[in-house]
């Protein structure tokens, strides 16, 4: 190995174990998104991640569209400014945890069986640690990406947005100006298909072109009052309970959406296996680990989520 090989190797070491560090230490700032305003907000992991790029010489902007709600955005210049730039984003806030649901402490980080635990661990606090990371070697080493790099840290993602992303691009859209393209979380998700002939392994990517659309809907059952030690046909929670599993129970009709017919053209041509629309649960299993997510796109759907 010639030394410059070993400077490579040792850096990428180096971006690795920072990228660990940062999810750790991220993970430990309780920035949990409650939807209601009650939550300790994103300001502490907005602080650290602008620690951390002031750290290496970069200038982030730090703005609040509310007291606490915190967002980061900093610009690496590019080599050619005529070139439109990249935004890079993801989210501080994460979902609410219960600790006693978890077999570790969910604001811990601790690492193990290799792997790194707590709240935002996948989503996305390893993310972020990963651009923190690489945007810190950017810098370290003075190396300019190709274009303008606009990487943003966004408050408020679990709940819609609304005090993160749509508030900075409302009344903070020169952050972003000259931009054409945007990244984050789940980009570039694939899946591999035997490939038509051959059986050779092949990669496909999957392209998301909206999201699955929702209504809330309250159920109530009213009953007759009593003691509980006197039979009821009236009960309003068994009649509750029968209600839900007739929901659970319905077959919904499928309906093929013109990207979901898209996805499995391409999957039948690459492949060669027809889509029988009689024996369609032969067809899924080559989405492999996709199969979930498209499922839940050929037919309505109904999921009660508390009682």
């Amino acid at each position: 190995m010639t030394a410059a090989q070993e400077d490579t190797t040792a850096e990428v070491a180096r971006i690795e174990a920072e990228a660990v560090r940062i999810t750790q230490e991220l993970i430990r700032i309780d920035s949990t998104n409650h939807g209601d305003g009650s939550g300790p907000g994103e300001r502490a992991a907005a602080d650290y991640v602008c620690d951390l790029l002031r750290e290496v010489g970069l200038e982030p902007t730090y703005l609040e569209s509310e007291p606490g709600r915190a967002s980061v955005v900093v610009r690496l210049p590019g080599a050619d400014p005529t070139r439109p730039g990249l935004v890079l984003h993801g989210h501080l806030d994460v979902v609410p945890a219960t600790a006693a649901d978890w077999s570790v402490d969910p604001f811990s980080g601790e690492i193990r069986d290799g792997m790194i635990w707590g709240r935002g661990a996948v989503d996305m606090k390893d993310m972020v640690a990963m651009m923190l990371a690489n945007v810190r070697h950017l810098a370290r080493t003075g190396t300019r990406p190709p274009r303008d790099l606009v990487v943003a840290f966004f408050a408020d993602e679990e709940a819609g947005g609304t005090l993160g992303a749509q508030w900075l691009v409302t009344h903070h859209p020169e952050l972003f100006a000259g931009c054409s393209e945007a990244v984050s979380e789940v980009g570039g998700y694939s899946i591999t298909l035997p490939a038509r002939d051959t059986g050779d392994p092949v990669r496909a990517y999957l392209l998301q072109t909206a999201e699955k659309g929702f209504a809330w809907v309250r159920l109530r059952a009213t009953g007759r009052a009593g003691h509980g030690s006197i039979p009821s046909q009236e009960n309003a929670i068994v009649r509750l309970a029968r209600a839900i599993d007739r929901i659970d129970a319905h077959v919904w009709p499928r309906e093929f959406v013109a990207a979901v017919d898209t996805l499995f053209d391409g999957v039948s041509r690459l492949t060669g296996v027809p889509r029988d629309e009689e024996h369609f649960e032969e067809f899924l299993p080559l989405l492999g680990g996709a199969r979930q997510f498209v499922v839940g796109t050929l037919q309505d759907s109904a999921t009660p989520t508390m009682l």
